[in-house]
């Protein structure tokens, strides 16, 4: 919505916009101002998220104007008892947001909130930004507004907008993972899974040093929420292969953790690549042919029976099922699926003999005991995830490294032989990324499983994560049935879990951090 209000010769042109912000022509004398509503979360443990931009151009020709006082409001909050604290800063020129200088005081949350200060307009662009900072425990459903009531100037004059918010609230989230937290450089590569407990699991890299891949000092972590994700407990290391052979941790890396839930026996694992030496080099370019730890990398798996609390030392399984010419062979990451027949099955990748990735599965007929291996479903693929379809069969969604959208196969064979989905190559898009598949409870009386698909919505950019829902075994993924969770750009990886009938969580990269949010279904089939 657009209006013009002359008053004292001033001209102010609001205009409210939901994720796009509209450039507004000058007037002569005037002044243009423009508010912003980024679509990204607002997340528990960050300092500063945030909300609402407000841009105001100074015309350099008119009258030198100050800003006294910014009144906002918090309407369209589900519950302003969500909010800690709510603070305002000047940026300047810049429009990126930064908390160098604040406007005025934080004030606590309300309803109406009064920031003043003096802050004299620079000609051209002047830029406030809207803050907040959440209480911890909140409820992950719940949303938060932010709008503009009145901007105040020195000389009196006052600007009331005739839309005091703009269109389009935003989720909460929580960093889960953080810079800095246990004094880690880098979170990476997510899995999340729901117990028959009914806990979230969330598995990730422990990235020590830098946000790089292995070979380095990189352990396998675990976060555990009985409350369905409003709270987690402090960080497990549960796979870290310490100087192994006398070697130094950052020869001994474990990362990009597969789990699943064995729903027959209650029973966790975790999948993980061990690279044993290779310094200085990276492990999908250095691991070579062979068995061996000392010439190529490692397929291994912890477990858990006890909901997550304790878990098993690791277990090797690569002589069980690596092709000795391959170069290397490695999970998903992400996570894995039981089936309806109680197979256990990981989504798997390969490089082989001359050194092509395909992607494939792993799977257990018998909870754990012994694994086998399926044929590559498509060369040049890579990070794939995996679902089971109405029919019995898998369908096997993966990364594909020529760009522009996912390559889609399935099997009815457990992987010895592949057939092209229709879909492959064509309905879902992607800037060559990890992405996440699962499947979600139907409604009652459907013939079709529901799958959900996860990714960054792009083909350029690892930005946009986008959550898509499909009602018929992922034939079509309609328009109208996607959320855009966070537009701002991340390292792109992300994973789902079913929390319960009526949620999905989901655990995704930002920039070496990890964020968790969750999403009701009925959001995605607009009810």
């Amino acid at each position: 919505m657009k209006f013009t209000i002359f008053f004292n010769a001033l001209v102010i042109l609001i205009c409210i916009t939901c994720d796009n912000q509209n450039r507004v022509q000058d007037t002569d004398q005037g002044i243009s101002l423009t508010t912003h509503q980024r679509v990204s979360p607002v997340l528990i443990g960050k300092s500063e998220n945030p909300v609402l931009r407000i841009a105001v151009e100074a015309d350099s020709s008119g009258q030198p104007q100050t800003v006294s006082r910014i009144s906002v409001n918090t309407k369209g909050t589900t519950n302003t008892g969500d909010i800690k604290e709510v603070s305002l800063f000047y940026t300047g020129a810049d429009s990126s947001f930064n908390a160098g200088r604040a406007f005025g005081e934080p004030q606590q949350t309300g309803v109406t909130l009064q920031f003043s200060d003096e802050q004299p307009l620079q000609p051209g662009t002047n830029y406030y930004w809207v803050s907040y900072t959440l209480n911890s425990g909140n409820d992950l459903l719940n949303r938060v507004d932010a709008g503009l009531d009145a901007i105040m100037l020195a000389d009196g004059s006052q600007v009331r907008p005739a839309n005091d918010s703009p269109e389009g609230v935003k989720r909460i989230g929580i960093a889960l993972r953080q810079p800095g937290d246990d004094e880690v450089a880098s979170y990476r590569i997510p899995g999340l899974v729901t117990t028959n407990e009914g806990t979230l699991i969330a598995a990730y890299d422990i990235r020590y040093e830098d946000a790089g891949d292995l070979q380095g000092n990189i352990d396998v972590g675990i976060s555990r929420s009985t409350d369905g994700g409003r709270s987690w407990e402090p960080m497990q290391v549960i796979m870290d292969m310490d100087e192994w052979g006398g070697l130094s941790e950052d020869q001994n890396g474990v990362g990009d953790p597969s789990i699943l839930v064995d729903d027959q026996t209650g029973t966790i694992w975790v999948a993980g690549l061990w690279t044993h030496g290779m310094p200085g080099q990276r492990a999908w370019n250095a691991s070579s042919a062979g068995l061996e730890p000392s010439e190529t990398g490692q397929f291994v798996l912890v477990k858990s029976e006890d909901d997550g609390k304790t878990w098993s030392d690791p277990i090797n399984i690569t002589e069980q099922i690596k092709n000795r010419e391959w170069q290397l062979l490695l999970q998903g990451p992400g996570k894995g699926i039981t089936m309806s027949n109680g197979t256990l099955v990981f989504p798997a990748q390969f490089k082989d003999e001359n050194n092509i990735p395909h992607s494939t599965i792993v799977y257990s007929k018998d909870h754990g005991e012994s694994w086998d291996i399926g044929t590559g479903a498509k060369p040049n693929t890579t990070e794939a995830q995996v679902v089971e379809l109405s029919d019995g069969s898998l369908m096997l969604n993966m990364r594909d490294n020529r760009g522009g959208s996912r390559s889609v196969y399935t099997t009815d064979d457990l992987g010895q032989t592949w057939d092209k989905h229709p879909t492959s190559r064509d309905a879902l898009i992607e800037p060559i990324s990890q992405a996440s598949i699962i499947q979600f409870p139907a409604s009652e009386g459907a013939t079709d499983e529901w799958l959900l698909f996860s990714n960054p919505h792009n083909t350029e950019d690892r930005r946009d994560m986008t959550i898509q829902l499909s009602t018929d075994d992922g034939m079509s993924w309609p328009e109208d049935q996607q959320i855009l969770l966070n537009e701002k750009p991340g390292f792109g990886y992300s994973c789902m879990t079913v929390v319960n009938d009526s949620t999905v969580g989901i655990l995704y990269e930002g920039t070496s951090e990890l964020f968790f949010q969750k999403v009701l279904i009925s959001d995605l089939l607009n009810e």
